[in-house]
């Protein structure tokens, strides 16, 4: 049976990417934008437009109820929609961050609440989030987006404990560099406030850099989407984290490699810190 899958952020980068490799397949989008478009992709019979900001509670739910609707069922959810941010911590007002996790995070959160009773009540489905490398491993120059991203892996590693036992599978998928439009000035955004003590420093070169190596990543979205895509119809047990991209995966290694040895340098101290029987 075809699947239908509600995709947020479906307008362009790897959520447009993840909507053309399912629609190849014969499967059905719900298609998740911000604006009106005239592309004619959005008017395909197989997929399903709707206008969702993941930040408008109201908005997602009406959204959900409108393209399960259409295709009479759900069973896969991409949380995908979110934007990048690079700067220092010390220069990230309150108001930028809260910003970046509302969409980043709580569109997440707002999204699989409102597909849970769905998957629930016919005892399966899938919720993949797009979270990042940088959900894995911290970056100078982006706390605001690691916070977020790392928030979205533990959120995916407990409710893929949590709604096993309804049948639903829940992953964090964790692309590294892709070329997308991530790093342009259509996804990234900078802090206001500039901190001068921080120019020269990882914060502010990992600025520069982001600018000048946009739209050049190694990664293809659409290999990506091919390699989810045939990872799903294995049929195998979903893990809590799926990497994606050579170098992705080379690096987290090397920093899980890098953990263990930190932990097994004072684990007999750290050991003996429970009460004396």
């Amino acid at each position: 049976m075809n699947k239908v899958w509600l995709i947020t952020g479906a307008g362009r980068g790897f959520g447009r990417a993840f909507a053309e490799e399912a629609v190849s397949r014969g499967d059905f989008v719900i298609a998740g934008i911000r604006r009106p478009t005239d592309d004619e992709f959005f008017r395909r019979p197989d997929v399903y437009t709707v206008k969702m900001d993941v930040t408008n509670k109201e908005e997602v739910e009406a959204a959900v109820e409108k393209g399960t609707a259409y295709f009479g069922h759900l069973d896969v959810l991409l949380n995908n929609a979110g934007f990048g941010m690079s700067g220092a911590f010390e220069e990230t007002s309150d108001e930028e961050l809260r910003r970046l996790m509302e969409t980043d995070y709580y569109g997440v959160v707002n999204v699989t609440r409102a597909v849970l009773p769905i998957f629930r009540k016919q005892q399966k489905g899938t919720i993949l989030s797009i979270a990042s490398q940088g959900g894995l491993m911290g970056y100078a120059g982006s706390s605001a987006y690691c916070s977020a991203k790392f928030a979205v892996v533990g959120l995916m590693q407990v409710l893929h404990q949590e709604l096993a036992s309804f049948g639903i599978e829940a992953a964090a998928v964790c692309p590294g560099a892709f070329r997308t439009d991530f790093r342009d000035s259509s996804s990234m955004v900078y802090p206001k406030a500039k901190v001068a003590a921080y120019d020269g420093t990882a914060s502010h070169q990992v600025q520069k850099f982001l600018q000048d190596n946009t739209h050049n990543q190694a990664g293809d979205p659409h290999l990506a989407a091919k390699f989810l895509f045939d990872f799903l119809e294995t049929g195998k047990k979903l893990p809590g984290r799926i990497l994606i991209g050579k170098d992705c995966c080379e690096q987290v290694k090397d920093d899980l490699k890098e953990q263990i040895a930190s932990i097994e340098s004072y684990e007999e101290a750290s050991a003996k810190t429970n009460f004396a029987e």
